[in-house]
């Protein structure tokens, strides 16, 4: 079974889209970034449950309540979708989902050893170039989208969220060679340079799989939209198929741990091993936060998608771009980069400030990819 490019067995779009608002498509994905950066902070407030605990209660909000519950209110015969679509679609969508769930669940190993501004900066940078690029390139497109102007600046865009992604990840760099070390531990309690940019790495990788995965269930938003959904909600049926393959790896992982570590016991124990109760309804009120909140960064990326034209592959770009510079202010708002020096500094305001610009450039790529060769 092949992955099929992008539409096979649809009407194919044509290159320039006249119906698009590719600068809406960009607040969009702000608003996704904003809720990425954000979903990881709610989880502050969980006490006496393991990681792999609170890693799974939020998932299962994340993965299957909230883009089904979503789903069912603004798409139409959700049930029915699913049941037309090609069971290829369906299958490679689940199984990117799989790999990208791996890549998801070492996210939080990645906050957990390297903090939210040097964490985010690596996975993603490594996510973004990936997720972006590898589409286009599969399906052969890349050098008809170079060939137009519009799509010059759209390609510049994403080089130079590239640079933005790299001049954070310098400061990020920057940060932990000047700080002490109790100074990383208060910020970070398990700050571990080695561990994080290894875990980084494999997650940046496998994080990309999203991308492809969207890409591989593009049937299901023709069927949707053919159903009488919105062209606003025409990527949410994708979602549910994705997030379920994500739900299975991060599933199979986090109970294998909570076996290894003897902490399966807290989804339903009162008292933790110290004899200490455990807040259980608070934890699962924070856990929903969290997941929901995570939910909403594919929420707002399908909506941002269905705004940005023939040049729709780049919406990764503005996704791991907006969910960067709002990481790195959380990491500032949460004094991650109290007690470094100006030039530290002085990068990640830079980082910050060119990762803005770029998602302006893309934006205007794509606003030029609507009006026509």
């Amino acid at each position: 079974m092949a992955w099929a490019p992008h539409g096979a067995g649809f009407r194919a779009k044509p290159l320039f889209d006249m119906t698009s608002n590719p600068f809406l498509g960009v607040a969009f994905h702000w608003l996704g970034g904003l809720a990425a950066a954000s979903f990881y902070v709610p989880y502050r407030g969980v006490r006496r449950w393991s990681w792999e605990t609170y890693w799974l209660v939020g998932g299962f909000f994340s993965w299957i309540v909230a883009p089904w519950a979503v789903g069912l209110v603004l798409t139409s015969d959700l049930l029915g979708v699913l049941s037309r679509a090609p069971a290829g679609a369906l299958c490679w969508a689940w199984c990117f989902g799989l790999l990208w769930g791996l890549g998801g669940l070492t996210f939080g190993l990645t906050m957990r050893y390297l903090g939210m501004s040097l964490g985010y900066g690596v996975a993603l940078g490594i996510c973004a170039v990936c997720g972006t690029l590898i589409p286009p390139l599969f399906k052969g497109t890349l050098g008809t989208i170079a060939a137009t102007s519009a799509g010059k600046v759209t390609l510049l865009g994403i080089a130079v969220c590239v640079f933005g992604i790299a001049l954070s990840a310098l400061a990020g760099i920057a940060k932990e060679r000047e700080l002490p070390e109790d100074a990383k531990k208060a910020s970070v309690k398990e700050f571990n340079f080695r561990k994080g940019l290894g875990v980084a790495l494999f997650c940046g990788v496998m994080s990309a799989c999203f991308a492809f995965g969207l890409d591989a269930a593009a049937p299901l938003a023709e069927l949707t939209a053919k159903a009488g959904t919105a062209p606003l909600w025409t990527g949410l049926p994708k979602l549910v198929v994705i997030l379920l393959g994500g739900f299975t790896s991060n599933a199979i992982w986090c109970i294998a741990l909570g076996i290894r570590n003897r902490t399966a016991r807290e989804y339903l124990a009162a008292s933790a091993p110290t004899g200490e109760p455990v807040p259980r309804l608070p934890n699962l009120l924070w856990c929903a936060l969290a997941g929901v909140t995570w939910y909403f960064q594919f929420f707002f990326y399908t909506m941002g998608e269905t705004q940005m034209g023939a040049f729709r592959f780049s919406s990764w770009t503005l996704h791991m771009a907006s969910i960067i510079i709002f990481s790195a202010l959380w990491g500032w708002a949460l004094h991650e980069w109290r007690g470094t020096s100006r030039r530290a500094h002085g990068l990640f305001g830079l980082g910050v400030a060119v990762l803005i610009v770029s998602t302006l450039v893309v934006g205007y790529g794509n606003y030029l990819g609507t009006r026509g060769p």
